[in-house]
């Protein structure tokens, strides 16, 4: 398959298109915590000094700019080469430090800045400034930090910067088909050439996971029932069906035990017993105060998942694997290995986290700290 389409014709070389598909490679070593995304090496050499494209390019003005298209298919005019881009998104600030773009961030969100692990694997992120708390953007604020392009979620926020005469560009997903577009659209806003190599070995990474679990599982009929509360802080707000936590659960062999609801929504507790899930998964850094309030309360005691000890909190890294990530990649690993474990055995998912660092980050994790994660943990103090 193939994972991205290249303007007029300039398509990833043979080799690493082979390198690409073998996943991850090199073993790692030990920690640097100086080490960053956008300071490590190229994930692959070109051997082309053409500039490369995807399928959101449009099309070269010849002065510095280019048209690209947005997720959304419209339009927009960015700078060729942008060496100051604010990401207004809290996501797709992991998806620029994963395609080797870190350094380039001119403004953030709080959020990301208070991410652990982010900040972990990229130190720089505590320098750059950060005008958006929740989805509010302080515009005088983000003007000061004179980005050369805007990346952003929020409609309303696209709006108001492109009135402000910022080169803005759509980027969002929801489902795994988009989170893919996501990636290959922000390495064309990046603008180089490692950006898009990043981006499609990614993909390709991505993709032989997912047939990974599809093989393993096409014969599988056992599908345990799964509910998925997004934090440890509101018990009753959880992810159902029609999610992209809906989407990897699928994927990964289980049912949503909430069918039909959607990504973030407030339920009932009387609705979330009587949907009476196999296991429980709660996501977020404060996921260890949801699984002590469950297991103390005696409302949730007829539970099945909570009667056969089944509370799982899920891993964090540079973003919550389950919400919005590009660790998603890792995520369906982890979960098919938690609802048949069985059938993955041979899945060594510290393996897979430390190279995944590696080889996106340029971080070389300890195998504690590959275990934090997965675990849900913070780095050690």
């Amino acid at each position: 398959m193939k994972i991205t389409k290249f303007h007029s014709g300039l398509a990833l070389t043979t080799s690493l298109l082979l390198a690409a598909l073998t996943g991850c490679g090199a073993a790692n070593t030990a920690s640097s915590s100086s080490s960053s995304a956008a300071a490590s090496s190229s994930v692959s050499a070109s051997s082309s000094s053409e500039q490369k494209h995807t399928s959101f390019f449009v099309k070269d003005n010849g002065d510095g700019t280019k048209v690209i298209k947005d997720i959304d298919g419209k339009e927009v005019t960015v700078p060729t080469h942008p060496e100051r881009i604010a990401d207004l998104w809290h996501a797709n600030n992991q998806i620029v430090l994963l395609l080797g773009g870190a350094d380039k961030l001119s403004a953030t969100t709080t959020a990301v800045k208070s991410l652990e692990w982010f900040k972990q694997v990229y130190p720089g992120i505590e320098k750059v400034d950060a005008p958006v708390k929740g989805t509010d953007v302080n515009m005088e604020q983000l003007l000061a930090d004179k980005p050369d392009v805007v990346l952003a979620s929020s409609k309303d926020q696209i709006s108001k910067t492109s009135a402000a005469d910022i080169p803005s560009v759509h980027v969002e997903f929801q489902n795994f088909a988009d989170l893919k577009r996501t990636v290959e659209l922000t390495a064309e806003v990046i603008g180089t050439n490692d950006a898009i190599d990043r981006a499609n070995k990614y993909l390709a990474y991505l993709e032989k996971n997912e047939n990974l679990i599809k093989e393993r599982l096409k014969d599988v009929k056992e599908s345990p029932k799964v509910l998925h509360i997004s934090g440890g802080s509101d018990l009753t707000k959880v992810d159902g069906s029609k999610s992209l936590i809906g989407e990897w659960m699928k994927l990964a062999g289980a049912t949503n035990s909430l069918d039909g609801v959607e990504n973030l929504k407030n339920v009932s507790i009387e609705q979330i017993i009587a949907s009476q899930p196999d296991i429980i998964i709660i996501g977020g850094s404060d996921a260890q105060k949801g699984v002590d309030a469950i297991k103390a309360d005696a409302a949730w005691a007829d539970v099945p998942a909570v009667k056969n000890g089944k509370i799982i909190k899920n891993p964090v890294g540079t973003f919550n694997w389950d919400r919005y990530s590009a660790e998603e990649a890792l995520q369906i690993l982890w979960a098919a290995k938690q609802f048949h474990p069985e059938q993955f055995q041979d899945v060594d998912l510290v393996k897979e986290t430390r190279e995944f660092y590696s080889t996106f980050y340029g971080y070389n994790l300890t195998e504690d700290e590959a275990q934090r994660i997965i675990n849900g943990e913070g780095p050690a103090k």
